[in-house]
């Protein structure tokens, strides 16, 4: 019975968005609510960004209607916090926000949640020494947790079907062990944003005509959603005894949410080792990468998926093996391998390139102190030194060529 349920709310989340859709797009267009192309952004023409507004009536409603014969009394937590960050992202793509009074924002909404919802970490399992959590350290951390997930789903909503695919993909994990496990008002609402979400997936990445984008709006939503998961999932998990236990669950979830997570200390690190403000923006995020080694969107997202995939896998396979301190530097270990991978391979045909063309300049016999401009990337300029560079505004299309001086 539970699977019917979890069914129709995948129906009910699907149909929802796939009507909602369209009249989205037309008003978009004429009141000019679009993503307009510019240095930051891998779109080259524009497209409209109310996508999460979609993906709010979907999820909510199919949410409501399938869950309610369940006893789900932290629904209602859950709907307002979904709410705020459907107003706060709705107010972002149509003026722009600040980044503080976002933070504010989702600050109020995880004291909501822990607070009045008592949704909240309360046990970590032995990660970094720590078991029993009293209120002021759950409080805390919880805090920390669902202000981090929130901008790291929103941070990898950069090209078409990344963000609704992986997830998919984490929802439809979550969901299966929620049903199987005896917890069925969470596995439902996890497939109603399964559903949700790739109905969007479809018209993101296969649209034309009715090409549409999430937007903030999706992305915060998708953000709490998440985090939420997450933290029930531990919650359920403290008690190894019971059917379908997960041991070391937090790091587990973790490992479900990789891609997420070691996209946002990624980025982070290197804006900071750059001397820059870790919420700048940039396009140094690993599907920028990979779009970059000449990958389509889809191609780029169906690798990034794939990558979520072979990590969870590795998580679930080690969770019992090693203990959860090891576990969760193993998996940080390999995400972040395989995250850096495509920066390296692009640096090093980069430099392959500029080295080359040095050679053709020198052989040519122009002048050494040529510099070489690649609009879209760094400026490289030789020197003693060897090759430096520093950043410049990119620009589209991309093209290389020489440009003398001296």
């Amino acid at each position: 019975m539970d699977i019917l349920y979890s069914i129709s709310g995948f129906a009910i989340g699907f149909v929802l968005v796939i009507l909602t859709i369209p009249p989205l797009i037309r008003v978009s267009i004429a009141k000019h609510l679009y993503d307009t192309p510019n240095e930051r952004k891998v779109n080259k023409v524009v497209v409209p960004t109310l996508g999460g507004v979609s993906i709010f009536i979907g999820f909510l409603l199919s949410t409501i209607i399938a869950t309610d014969s369940f006893d789900f009394n932290e629904l209602k937590y859950l709907i307002a916090a979904i709410t705020i960050m459907f107003f706060l992202g709705l107010k972002d793509d149509l003026t722009n926000v600040s980044a503080f009074r976002k933070l504010f924002v989702q600050l109020a909404t995880s004291t909501m949640l822990i607070v009045l919802g008592n949704i909240r970490l309360t046990n970590l399992q032995g990660l970094l020494g720590l078991y029993e959590l009293n209120y002021p350290v759950s409080f805390v951390i919880t805090s920390l947790a669902m202000i981090a997930v929130i901008n790291a789903f929103n941070l990898i909503d950069g090209i078409d079907g990344l963000a609704s695919g992986v997830s998919t993909l984490i929802s439809v994990i979550f969901g299966s062990w929620f049903l199987v496990a005896g917890h069925p008002e969470y596995g439902i609402m996890c497939f109603c944003l399964a559903g949700s979400l790739i109905a969007f997936f479809i018209f993101n990445v296969f649209g034309k005509k009715h090409k549409i984008f999430m937007g903030d709006t999706g992305s915060l939503i998708l953000g709490v959603i998440m985090i939420i998961l997450v933290i029930k999932f531990d919650q359920f998990n403290i008690n190894l005894h019971t059917p379908y236990a997960i041991h070391a669950s937090l790091v587990v979830s973790i490992g479900i949410l990789i891609l997420p997570v070691i996209d946002t200390i990624r980025v982070i690190f290197i804006r900071i080792s750059g001397k820059r403000s870790p919420f700048a923006p940039d396009m140094n995020h690993i599907h920028h990468k990979l779009l970059e080694l000449g990958n389509s969107h889809l191609q780029s997202s169906l690798l990034i998926g794939f990558f979520n995939i072979l990590m969870i896998a590795i998580t679930i396979s080690l969770h019992r093996v090693l203990n959860i301190n090891n576990l969760l530097i193993s998996i940080l270990t390999l995400g972040l391998v395989f995250a850096y991978i495509p920066g390296i391979i692009l640096n090093y045909r980069k430099r392959t390139k500029i080295k080359h063309l040095i050679i053709q300049s020198e052989s040519a016999g122009e002048n050494t102190s040529k510099r070489i401009k690649i609009i879209g990337e760094p400026y490289y300029k030789r020197s003693g030194k060897g090759l430096l560079h520093r950043r410049k505004k990119k620009t589209y299309p991309q093209k290389i060529f020489m440009n003398s001086i001296g």
